[in-house]
């Protein structure tokens, strides 16, 4: 998918929820955004992962968001029903952008629109594992300060935690991801 003028236009980007008619966009978001130069024909597990949390009770189709660039689909971002024990929190991801319009502020709006819609919905709590580089700039820290433990000990590095205005300090304790997560 190409974007008509090819550079994202401030005031041309507008991000709003997931609609039927963009399943195919949102797959070739994926498809484009985590792409990579030695399998350029393997479909990424990003592409994968989205279907098969859309199918899966962990799906909240209010947090499903697309970012639409000159009426096209550009990005696309989802956060979907975790736990840490048993409280039910947020993990966040895959978030995609198409490559031709990364670093120009869609990914960081389609951050900032997900993680507003989380907290306006009441969620305690949003989990990821990600970039230490980037994520930080939205709110998220190391999951070990809050008592949050990843569940791969693996992750611990890059597992991040982002607190929202219903979090309580007593949410502690292992993070569990949806199924389609752990089945990657």
């Amino acid at each position: 998918m190409r974007i008509a003028s090819g550079r994202a236009q401030r005031g041309r980007v507008l991000i709003r929820r997931e609609a039927p008619a963009d399943l195919g966009a949102i797959r070739a978001v994926h498809t484009a955004a985590f792409a990579t130069s030695e399998h350029p024909d393997r479909v990424p597990v990003e592409v994968g992962l989205v279907d098969a949390l859309r199918d899966g009770d962990a799906w909240l189709p209010e947090l499903s968001l697309v970012a639409e660039v000159n009426g096209a689909v550009a990005g696309h971002v989802v956060c979907t029903r975790a736990h840490v024990g048993t409280t039910p929190v947020l993990a966040l991801g895959p978030i995609g952008v198409l490559p031709e319009v990364q670093r120009e502020g869609i990914g960081a709006a389609l951050m900032h629109a997900v993680l507003g819609g989380a907290d306006a919905l009441g969620e305690p709590l949003v989990g990821l594992l990600g970039h230490l580089d980037y994520y930080p700039r939205f709110g998220f820290e190391p999951a070990f300060r809050y008592g949050v433990t990843p569940p791969v000990p693996e992750w611990a590095s890059h597992f991040q935690v982002r607190t929202l205005a219903t979090y309580q300090p007593s949410i502690r304790g292992e993070f569990a991801y949806a199924k389609p997560f752990m089945e990657l």
